[in-house]
């Protein structure tokens, strides 16, 4: 079995796009949301994507097909909101692992398919760990600055359920993405060194944070430089940024990290910044002229699409990589 620590020394990686954007093309109603299994269900389930790998397991499968079809060597689980943190909106937290399970296990099924057919090419498949809804770092009431909605306890043992179970439905990657709040992303980390001491495993580790505006800083207030050496206690594959930025936007961020970091670097972002409708309406073409941009200065390991990014995009990102060798690590103190 290829291990992805090769594979990553010999090429550009490719990630794929966005899951959330496939998804919205099916247009699901309430009724498919539910399935069978819960059409008596109390809440309304609707927008819960990741119950979608339970209830329909089929579209899951084609989405992560499609995008291996255009060139990704790595797809992310269908499991952004897998936590019983982000999951309780819909009071499906029982549901956490068998949701994270499945959907570890439809992607698996599908890589190994596309890794038999071409054994040059070995996939992967990246066990998506989101930030959840909450944020241990700051107060969502503006009148009680010292309030958190959630402690770091919590979020350790939620993360770990999650971790426990993406293993257990056989992810290679763990990937700890979209991080607004470092504090969360340590409790996410700590939680993985915990099943990896238990279970004494050596999972490889994404991270993944996000820039969210021009300020050059997280949600939770740290530049590049501080957000990377809060997280680089941890041995990791690869550091990066996804979300929130188009690749143009990202860029000077990715510098920095380059420069800086002795990990692979990866990065996802949007398919440009989304116009007054809330959509993206960035080109593959455009997008890959972007990318290429970061692979001619040699900024990258691992590329990939978030929001607004279909397989299209994942296509021209994938021909684009195929003309370049990856990112050299070559610290700059």
């Amino acid at each position: 079995m290829s291990d992805i620590r090769q594979e990553i020394q010999k090429r550009i990686l490719v990630l794929d796009g966005a899951m959330g954007t496939m998804l919205q093309q099916y247009n699901f109603s309430e009724e498919a949301f539910r399935g069978d299994r819960f059409k008596d269900y109390p809440r309304p389930l609707k927008g819960n994507n990741d119950l979608l790998s339970i209830t329909q397991p089929e579209a899951i499968a084609t989405i992560h097909a499609k995008y291996f079809e255009a060139g990704a060597d790595i797809v992310e689980t269908n499991t952004f909101s897998g936590t019983s943190i982000a999951m309780a909106d819909y009071q499906m937290e029982d549901l956490v692992y068998e949701l994270n399970f499945e959907s570890a296990k439809i992607a698996k099924q599908v890589a190994e398919e596309f890794t038999r057919q071409n054994p040059n090419k070995p996939r992967f498949v990246a066990g998506s760990i989101g930030p959840t809804n909450k944020t241990a770092s700051l107060s969502p009431d503006v009148n009680r600055p010292e309030y958190r909605a959630i402690t770091f306890e919590e979020l350790r043992v939620a993360y770990k359920e999650q971790v426990e179970s993406l293993i257990d439905g056989g992810v290679d990657i763990l990937l700890v993405e979209t991080i607004f709040d470092t504090l969360n992303a340590k409790a996410a980390l700590f939680a993985i060194e915990e099943v990896k001491e238990e279970r004494n495993i050596d999972i490889p580790i994404m991270v993944s944070g996000t820039i969210t505006d021009a300020s050059g800083r997280t949600l939770s207030g740290q530049t590049v430089e501080a957000f990377l050496t809060s997280i680089s206690h941890i041995p990791l594959l690869s550091v990066g940024f996804n979300c929130a930025l188009g690749a143009e936007q990202l860029k000077p961020y990715l510098q920095r990290l380059s420069n800086k970091t002795e990990f692979n670097t990866s990065a996802h972002p949007n398919a440009g910044l989304p116009n007054a409708f809330g959509e993206y309406d960035q080109s593959p073409e455009q997008m890959q002229a972007l990318i290429e941009d970061y692979l001619q200065d040699g900024l990258i390991n691992i590329i990939g699409g978030c929001c607004g990014t279909s397989p299209e995009h994942i296509k021209a990102i994938a021909e684009a990589v195929a003309k370049y060798q990856p990112r050299q690590i070559e610290v700059n103190a």
